[in-house]
């Protein structure tokens, strides 16, 4: 309430009470009984205004009772949303737009195709009930349509303990827990897309202990093959995976330490599962370098092991992931068990001199038309990564001939990232590829892929 208002009573009163007695006072100076009817009116006067102010006062906590009560619109780089005054009730909607040209040449799949894709059109509904009650919805329009890739809520009961249950990324991969509206690279690593879990059904537990200093994860799914992305369905046996993962920041509260931005861990997985396996892909994600026979299932449990690291100085970024999988596999009567890995060492750096992040790039200057407009964040990126299969099903009764196969696939890579702002970007990237112990057929027939590939992405 406006403190005018609570005064605002009294000195209209006066004035209500001086004017009276002036136009009284001729006619009535010497009337003492009038006098007397003259002062009680004045008083029941006072009275009503007294009781004007007071309801210009319950209507002016109404009025604010409201406002306070009354949600806040609000657009930004996080989305489109609505919120409660207090904090405890917010939806938000947001995007993830990839629309790519892509070439492949070179002399491994001479029947690769070149073209246009959106490669991820993913609108978010996600959201916080109650304070510590959180909710995400991501379903996908882009090249893999009609497929949901988030759909989880979460229990945010202190940042030291929270569950999420549903649809959603395994804490296990290091790249893979970058939103895609982070990576560096159009796709991700071999460890990411061909090894580790990309997506799965269960429920994680999670938090950050001592001070942020330490990150924990377990949590329990229904399990995917190497780089799989489960439904949402029921699973189709009483098998399940079990994941962990510790990744230490030791620094990260030292605001003056060179080593700040470092970050180590490990993660795993282990379970059992009866899904048939598919193949391993190169970089462009349209060629299998790899794949085994389509009459392969697993056979007993599976494990991965990935120590994973970054460190960011600066404009300077570096990640690094190496990826361990033992799998019992089978075909007929023949049984073995097949030991695969991959690793990435990928480097970023910020030309325009902004801070490398695991999070993103938030240009100094957002690029802007006229005199006083920025040119945005330019990014170099490289990247050195290798994926190998195990030797021993490098023959017809794993592996078939003929679409040909190779045993290893190592690819050197450079980019360059254009950030208009926080929001928008352009990107370019090159990938060499050379096979290895390569046996040729109709899909793989020699042992180099180069590919080539620009983007603008939409994030909000």
């Amino acid at each position: 309430m406006n403190p005018g208002q609570k005064t605002l009573g009294r000195p209209l009163s006066r004035l209500l009470i001086a004017s009276a007695i002036a136009a009284a006072f001729p006619a009535y100076a010497n009337d003492a009984s009038d006098i007397e009817k003259l002062k009680a009116q004045i008083e029941e006067l006072d009275q009503k205004l007294k009781i004007l102010g007071r309801k210009q006062e319950l209507v002016n906590e109404d009025v604010a009772a409201k406002q306070k009560a009354a949600p806040t619109v609000t657009a930004s780089d996080k989305g489109f949303g609505f919120k409660s005054q207090d904090g405890q009730f917010e939806y938000r909607l947001r995007g993830l737009v990839h629309v790519d040209y892509r070439h492949f040449d070179g002399d491994a799949y001479p029947n690769a195709i070149d073209g246009f894709l959106a490669r991820r059109i993913r609108p978010t509904f996600e959201g916080t009930v109650f304070g510590k009650y959180g909710f995400r919805f991501t379903p996908e329009f882009g090249e893999n349509k009609g497929t949901v890739v988030d759909a989880y809520l979460d229990i945010r009961e202190k940042p030291e303990f929270q569950i999420r249950i549903g649809k959603h990324k395994p804490f296990v991969g290091l790249e893979r827990l970058q939103s895609g509206s982070d990576i560096k690279f159009l796709e991700r690593s071999y460890v990411s897309n061909n090894i580790l879990p990309n997506r799965d059904f269960g429920v994680s537990i999670f938090g950050d202990i001592l001070d942020k200093r330490l990150n924990y994860a377990v949590g329990v799914f229904n399990g995917v093959l190497d780089g799989g992305d489960n439904t949402t369905a029921q699973d189709a046996n009483n098998k399940k995976t079990f994941t962990g993962r510790l990744f230490a920041t030791p620094f990260i509260n030292d605001t003056d330490s060179s080593l700040r931005g470092l970050g180590f861990g490990i993660a795993g997985t282990t379970g059992n599962n009866s899904n048939l396996i598919t193949g391993y892909k190169t970089p462009g994600q349209a060629n299998n370098f790899f794949a085994y026979r389509s009459t392969v299932s697993t056979d007993g449990v599976q494990e991965r092991w990935s120590p994973q690291a970054h460190y960011y100085k600066g404009p300077l970024g570096l990640i690094f992931e190496y990826a361990w999988v033992s799998q019992p596999i089978k075909v007929g009567s023949n049984s073995t068990t097949v030991r695969n890995n991959a690793w990435q060492l990928a480097g970023s750096w910020l030309l325009t001199g902004e801070d490398a992040s695991f999070r993103g790039v938030k240009p100094y200057n957002r690029f802007q038309s006229g005199p006083e407009g920025g040119w945005g964040a330019f990014e170099l990126v490289a990247r050195a990564q290798e994926n190998r299969i195990d030797a021993k099903v490098g023959n017809n009764t794993y592996s078939t001939t003929t679409n040909g196969y190779a045993l290893s696939a190592k690819t050197i890579g450079l980019g360059l990232n254009w950030y208009l702002n926080e929001d928008s970007k352009f990107a370019i990237s090159y990938d060499l590829t050379t096979l290895g112990d390569v046996t040729t057929g109709t899909v793989v027939q020699a042992t180099k892929e180069h590919f080539l590939a620009a983007r603008y992405q939409l994030s909000f």
